[in-house]
């Protein structure tokens, strides 16, 4: 065991834990890690109980339960379609919620400074302190509401959402998400988009796109950097507009966002507000954190303060 082990830790054995464990998570990783965070848990003392789930709406009913006993510490294991509803199931609670990553996409893990080794993150957390952050609330055409974590959009990005939730399934993080974009890119037709903002300063936008995204954190899809300057407790949302490229245009860019996840070009346009409306000339999907949530136009905003999450010590 590690040192830091023996260290003191805000959680203590009088924390009521539940921890989730979602058994499908980045292709069944969360078994690799399962009985070392058990470990981890008894060397600390912590009475953690550990609950299998092998869906994302069984796991947010289960957490919706487990609050009915009283405000406690819900941690996950999984990604971040897993913390989505981890989130959605805490929503208006006085409960602590956490992530251990293991999923395919991590970036709210990454936003809240965690390690990417499920083990070194929990030893983290159990030494960490609850952090409002916020999260965005998607309202889709056919009348669903959902909160979502990192980021989410409609264009080439929702089209590998569906692909990288079934027969790309098998690949490893960013991997998964450019295989699957790559794949949707020989069948993508151009979308033509209209942005609406709140804000009289913002004058509504219409143009052709490859994708839109809309974010939260500074990236999505396993490490994409879309929204670089994005925070969790900003109280924004942070939009993005990829024009449309060709797929030699595309192809070049792979090298850079393969390597660092970043999408160097001057084809992106960014915005920041509290909301937006998303309108497409043709039906389409919105996907929140790789999850498809429901057809165009959505209306998307920032819900600050959302949810308390159990986040690392600031550095001093």
């Amino acid at each position: 065991m590690m040192n830091a082990h023996t260290e003191p830790h805000l959680v203590s054995s009088d924390t009521s834990v539940l921890v989730f464990v979602n058994r499908v998570a980045g292709r069944g990783r969360v078994q690799a890690y399962l009985q070392r965070i058990r470990d981890l848990f008894e060397f600390l003392h912590i009475a953690a109980e550990f609950l299998e789930t092998g869906s994302a709406s069984e796991l947010e009913s289960a957490a919706r339960q487990a609050l009915v006993r009283g405000p406690r510490l819900l941690l996950a294991m999984g990604g971040d379609g897993t913390f989505q509803a981890l989130a959605n199931g805490a929503f208006k609670s006085d409960a602590i919620v956490g992530i251990l990553p293991t999923g395919g996409g991590n970036d709210f893990a990454a936003a809240l400074g965690l390690p990417g080794d499920c083990v070194r993150a929990a030893e983290t957390l159990l030494k960490g302190k609850p952090r409002p952050v916020d999260l965005l609330r998607v309202h889709t055409a056919d009348g669903r509401t959902r909160l979502f974590a990192a980021g989410g959009g409609v264009g080439l990005d929702a089209e590998a959402a569906l692909l990288a939730g079934g027969a790309y399934r098998h690949l490893p993080g960013r991997f998964r998400y450019v295989a699957s974009a790559l794949r949707a890119l020989s069948e993508h037709q151009p979308l033509q988009v209209r942005l609406e903002f709140p804000s009289t300063q913002i004058h509504p936008v219409e143009a052709t796109c490859l994708l839109t995204g809309v974010l939260n954190t500074p990236a999505y899809g396993g490490g994409i950097r879309l929204a670089p300057d994005a925070l969790i407790d900003d109280a924004l949302l942070h939009v993005a507009l990829v024009e449309d490229l060709k797929i030699l245009q595309v192809l070049k860019l792979l090298p850079r966002l393969m390597r660092s996840g970043e999408l160097r070009t001057s084809r992106i346009r960014r915005w920041k507000a509290q909301s937006v409306k998303i309108s497409t000339h043709r039906p389409c999907l919105f996907h929140g954190d790789g999850e498809i949530l429901g057809p165009t136009p959505v209306e998307i905003e920032v819900v600050p303060k959302a949810v308390r999450v159990l986040a690392p010590l600031a550095e001093s």
